[in-house]
């Protein structure tokens, strides 16, 4: 039997390209994004091509209400899921003292406030069965601070974070939580932050080996998994914890200036 995906920020980037690795394995999909128009296009090609089920619903997740009428609209159309894969998020760039606060508390509605909601309400469900898989979206941000992109990094942070702990609460279960940590990865994500022009995405992979990497671990229930970073990247990343704080941000608040 297929089994059935809600896939959050799936018109585009990683979300739609895991809507469309689940799609090739013959899996049923809901998909949640703003842009209805899109949904709808990747509904018409994916049902097309592989003889599946989607059902999409347009909805601002930044809402507080957003993710309870998810959940209802589900209930609804009498559709229980087997795998929730929180993938929606933004991020963007500046001092934060200079950003706007309103698009910042956004940012953490879409990146914490959404995926808690969600998960909660779904989580619910799985433990009944015992049965689910979840994929938080999170990113290498979340293991480090980040200079110019303040709320961004420690959204991230939350997600994997909370994303860790879920998984120990539910060790015995059949139940996994699996947190995705992406690198710089070429999706509309650099230029709605305003990145596309930093060092930090001067070397980007494309969404669909992040997005595949982040499907087969969610499949084999890992824990984390690290996707999209070079060989110098990876030796940055590790060296973390090893490094004085004040080198690290630093380096981190160089790397993510807009390039004259």
């Amino acid at each position: 039997m297929s089994k059935i995906a809600l896939i959050t920020g799936a018109s585009s980037g990683i979300g739609e390209q895991l809507a469309r690795i689940h799609a090739a394995r013959g899996g049923d999909l809901f998909l949640v994004a703003r842009n209805e128009i899109r949904l709808n296009e990747l509904k018409k090609e994916l049902e097309s091509q592989h003889g599946i089920v989607v059902n999409v619903y347009a909805k601002d997740l930044t809402l507080a209400t957003a993710a309870q009428e998810v959940y209802d609209e589900l209930k609804k159309l009498n559709i229980e899921i087997d795998y929730l894969i929180n993938n929606a998020g933004f991020g963007g760039i500046g001092k934060f003292h200079e950003r706007n606060l309103t698009e910042d508390i956004s940012m953490i509605n879409l990146n914490i406030s959404a995926l808690v909601s969600l998960t909660h309400l779904f989580l619910k469900d799985f433990v009944a069965c015992n049965s689910g898989k979840i994929l938080n979206v999170s990113s290498t941000a979340s293991l480090m601070a980040g200079p110019l992109q303040a709320v961004y990094f420690a959204s991230k942070a939350f997600v994997t974070s909370f994303s860790n702990a879920l998984a120990e609460e539910l060790h015995d279960t059949n139940i996994s939580v699996t947190n995705l940590m992406p690198g710089a990865t070429d999706t509309k994500f650099a230029k709605v932050s305003g990145m596309d022009n930093t060092k930090m995405f001067d070397s980007s992979v494309s969404a669909k080996s992040v997005a595949q990497d982040g499907y087969d671990a969610m499949l084999k229930s890992k824990l984390d998994v690290v996707s999209g970073l070079t060989f110098a990247q990876r030796i940055m990343t590790a060296m973390i914890p090893f490094s004085p704080k004040k080198i690290t941000l630093t380096q981190i608040r160089k790397m993510q200036e807009v390039k004259p």
